[in-house]
């Protein structure tokens, strides 16, 4: 663009002419041009590998999850693809041994859950109508989430009768597993390769970076897994037992989704593990509820004060607030199956934070706790909750630890 003062005016003024540049013109076009390509062609990259995407983000947090048992071989001599290798084989083996048990009692009373939603939901709702004088209209409510008898069939139909359909969920629920597992087991297994040729590729500066990031994710995030897990293994094969014993319609479902989303889902994870069960429950014995809610009490007691603090002592905490964001944030983005994966993937992303933000002393005022709060990990001090102390190797650090006092100046003391 060029301006140009020209001295014919009518006035006698100077008048100010622009003019655009046709070459500079065409080279902002272009450019511009340019950009918007690349945004939709990355755009439609992403969108059409999303599905492949996703599968990678699993096969990390297995390959994270896996980290402790590995390392575990590894310290004790074997090479880190052998351990893999004996990780898998051992989540193999665990599987196929539930499959062989309890597959087809899963699989059917599967099938009758959800054959059974429509009738359970309009039963609750008359319940409902009747016990607060509401007004509720079942048939709108299940229109309009789409769980109709016609839909329900549709899904029953699919899972119990479909062939076709039954063949392509089966084939393609084994290649998405088949795929996790390939993954997951390079990125555990080649891990410390990988790390240096991502490393290779930066400057020195960053390497320090990015080997700290990884070992604080993988250290701290893999802890944090490994105990969810634990704690949700532990906590479904209590309350498939109790279901059982206490006549729960569809116990062995009904109890593996209790122990995980009481643990996946926080602070109202348990209550509804317990809710809908009870709802499935009532209506064909109440006093079955009763022993429900009182077994769920005990062992609430039973997990706070003693499971989970051997379990998760050496693991980050997540705070609950965050932990609550992170499950509805990851429904948003994957579904329900985000519900599950959203807190690992908040924690991992804590861990990185923690290490570089900077804390600060905090003000009298705040420093008051109110009555019945406990003190956590991150006290009040100026420290950061993770502080990796000189010459130590980051892949030893606990939140918990602090740097040495360091020696005090001989130059500095005072001369007797």
């Amino acid at each position: 663009m060029t301006e140009q003062n020209s001295p014919h005016s009518d006035d006698g003024g100077h008048v100010l002419s622009i003019r655009f540049d046709q070459r500079s013109l065409r080279r902002t076009a272009l450019t511009l041009l340019g950009f918007w390509v690349l945004f939709s062609l990355a755009n439609w990259l992403f969108t059409s590998a999303a599905h492949f995407l996703f599968l990678i983000l699993m096969a990390w947090l297995m390959s994270i999850a896996m980290e402790p048992a590995v390392a575990w071989f590894a310290n004790h001599g074997l090479k880190r693809g052998l351990g893999s290798g004996l990780v898998l084989l051992l989540v193999l083996a665990g599987s196929i041994a539930f499959a062989a048990l309890f597959g087809g009692i899963f699989f059917g009373q599967s099938v009758g859950l959800v054959t059974s939603l429509p009738q359970t939901a309009m039963s609750f709702i008359d319940w409902l109508n009747h016990q607060f004088g509401t007004t509720i209209n079942a048939s709108n409510i299940l229109s309009t989430l789409s769980i109709g008898p016609a839909q329900i069939a549709g899904v029953a139909s699919d899972l119990a009768g479909g062939i076709l359909g039954f063949l392509v969920l089966v084939f393609g629920g084994i290649f998405d597993l088949l795929t996790i597992f390939v993954f997951g087991f390079y990125l555990s297994a080649e891990g410390p390769r990988l790390r240096r040729v991502i490393g290779s590729w930066l400057p020195e500066r960053m390497q320090i970076v990015f080997i700290t990031v990884w070992d604080i994710a993988v250290t701290k995030t893999g802890g944090f897994v490994v105990s969810k897990i634990v704690l949700a293994g532990m906590s479904a094969v209590a309350h498939v037992t109790a279901f059982y014993l206490i006549g729960v319609p569809y116990w062995l479902p009904m109890g593996i989704f209790a122990g995980i989303v009481s643990q996946f889902i926080p602070s109202i994870g348990t209550y509804i593990g317990i809710i809908i069960p009870a709802i499935f429950t009532v209506f064909d014995n109440p006093t079955k509820v009763l022993w429900i809610v009182a077994f769920a009490t005990v062992y609430q007691q039973i997990e706070s004060y003693v499971f989970t603090p051997r379990v998760s002592r050496a693991t980050m905490d997540v705070h609950p607030a965050i932990a609550l964001a992170a499950v509805f944030v990851g429904v948003e983005l994957f579904g329900l199956i985000g519900a599950i994966i959203g807190i690992p993937l908040a924690a991992a992303i804590l861990a990185i934070v923690e290490t570089y933000r900077q804390r600060y002393q905090l003000v009298p005022e705040l420093k008051v706790r109110t009555k019945g709060e406990k003190a956590g990990s991150d006290e009040f001090s100026g420290n950061p909750m993770f502080v990796i102390p000189a010459g130590k190797p980051l892949s030893t650090v606990t939140p918990s630890e602090e740097p040495p006092p360091s020696a005090p100046d001989s130059s500095e003391q005072p001369a007797e």
